[in-house]
C-alpha cells in the first residue's frame, strides 16, 4: 500500500491556487509542488494543520491510500 496526496482535488474543489495556498501556509511554491505530487517522505503535523485550516478540511480529506499490487496478492503484515 502507498499513501496519495488528494491535495489537488481540494485545491480544485475549493477554487484556490497552489500559489495562494503556499502564501497562506506560509511555505515555498516549490515545496507545496513536491508535496502535491507526492515527492516528500513525510509532512510536518503543523504544516499539515496549516494547510487543513487554509482549505477548512480535515488530514483524511488530504491523503488516501492506494493498495498495490503485492497488497492485492495478499502482502506481508
Amino acid at each position: 500500500m502507498r499513501i496519495v496526496v488528494t491535495l489537488d482535488v481540494m485545491l480544485a474543489r475549493r477554487k484556490m491556487k497552489s500559489k495562494d495556498l503556499a502564501e497562506r501556509v506560509g511555505i515555498t511554491e516549490a515545496n507545496l509542488s513536491l508535496l502535491r505530487t507526492g515527492k516528500v517522505k513525510g509532512v510536518r503535523f503543523e504544516t499539515l494543520a496549516k494547510i487543513c485550516e487554509a482549505l477548512d478540511c480535515k488530514p483524511g480529506d488530504l491523503l488516501d491510500i492506494e493498495a498495490g499490487e503485492s497488497d492485492a496478492a495478499g502482502g506481508d503484515f
